[in-house]
């Protein structure tokens, strides 16, 4: 029995869908492996996207984004982890500083910057995690203290997704040093090109994900306005952070389960074609069994995220929610890869074939947007609160 389509899935986005896995294939796939070695995208890319109207499609069409809805979001998401494109993060640049800037944003802040993000003049990345601050948000020692008209920002981040030519970073930050806790965080837009200060450090190596512009960044007395706060109120930046969380999270499950789909695909069509003991890989009772369980996995991760989905465009998508949808398909996504490599033997282990590469992709999923552990954690309390 096939799986039916989602109802969140309309006309109009498959048609969007099959535009969108066009355009990856056909213009950015065969770039891939250049950004891998290179370490980081072309920046002209990111006008490409602009111009193909791929960035900031959840954003209205007052400010430049092309008046989409999650729907778009989530099908860009998918399209772009099902095709092995991970050297520039399209969820990072529109789907997170985005909807920072079109939820808390002045609308002096989103005339100036959303149409420049939709173009693709501005990529932006948001510095959340630090060499001591990572999950732990409430950790963090970057301090934005005001001066006058201005704030003078201090810090270190690390790890920062589209980092190497990012003009805009949103800087999460202490605007109140003397605040516990969560207390005195604030989010601080930061234009690279108009400050002094300001200066990115190494291209961060990593086992997957090679062609990400993965960097450190570092403010030594940075000086912006008052007026690019975000949100107009000091200390609302991790109240800011945690209601923008789940969305976030969910973006991470939907590529997952997309990726997962890819890898049992690469599979399939490798066991068809390849010749053991004088017989196809795919006749064999182990291959077969593994596949059907691999599939079956990626057949209820799908159904879940399309729930997940259909709750986000309704507004009731909740953070527990989003939680056990980003642990619980990041891990199963490491699995089902782990399993397509064993398939291929020790072809898989080669750089040539595309399971190698979703096999040390897949692991970040684990980490990133909250480590695993946490969103165990964020699940547990919600259990707890049915006692209290």
């Amino acid at each position: 029995m096939s799986t039916p389509a989602p109802a969140w899935m309309n006309e109009d986005l498959r048609i969007f869908q099959s535009s969108v896995r066009r355009i990856f294939e056909n213009e950015f796939v065969p770039r891939e492996s250049r950004w891998l070695a290179q370490g980081y995208p072309d920046r002209e890319v990111w006008r490409e996207l602009g111009r193909l109207g791929l960035l900031c499609a959840g954003i209205p069409e007052q400010y430049g984004g092309a008046g989409g809805g999650f729907g778009h979001e989530a099908v860009i998401c998918q399209e772009q982890f099902r095709a092995q494109l991970n050297s520039f993060s399209l969820n990072v640049h529109s789907n997170i500083v985005g909807h920072y800037l079109l939820n808390y944003g002045s609308e002096e802040q989103r005339q100036h910057w959303l149409p420049s993000m939709a173009s693709g003049d501005t990529v932006a990345a948001i510095a959340m995690s630090e060499p001591g601050a990572g999950s732990d948000l409430q950790a963090v020692r970057t301090t934005a203290v005001a001066d006058g008209d201005d704030y003078v920002i201090n810090g270190a981040k690390t790890f920062i997704t589209n980092g190497y030519h990012a003009e805009l970073i949103c800087v999460v930050a202490k605007t109140d040093r003397q605040a516990k806790g969560s207390r005195g965080i604030s989010l601080i837009l930061v234009d690279t090109r108009e400050v002094e200060g300001f200066r990115r450090g190494r291209l961060l190596k990593k086992i997957g994900q090679r062609g990400q512009d993965t960097a450190e960044l570092f403010f030594d007395n940075v000086r912006v306005p008052r007026r690019q706060l975000l949100g107009g109120e000091e200390g609302r930046g991790f109240a800011q952070l945690m209601e923008q969380l789940p969305r976030e999270r969910l973006l991470i499950a939907i590529g997952a389960a997309a990726a997962m789909r890819r890898a049992i695909d690469e599979t399939l069509e490798y066991v068809n074609q390849r010749q053991v003991f004088g017989q196809r890989l795919l006749e064999m009772q182990n291959t077969r069994f593994k596949l059907a369980e691999a599939h079956t996995q990626a057949t209820v991760a799908d159904c879940f995220i399309d729930r997940c989905i259909q709750g986000v465009i309704d507004g009731t998508l909740d953070v527990p929610t989003a939680a056990m949808a980003k642990w619980w398909t990041t891990q199963l996504h490491c699995q089902v890869v782990d399993e397509c490599l064993q398939l291929h033997g020790g072809y898989g282990y080669m750089e040539e074939y595309p399971i190698s590469r979703m096999y040390t992709d897949a692991r970040v999923g684990k980490v990133y947007g909250g480590a695993n552990e946490i969103m165990k954690e964020v699940i547990a309390r919600d259990l707890e609160r049915r006692f209290n």
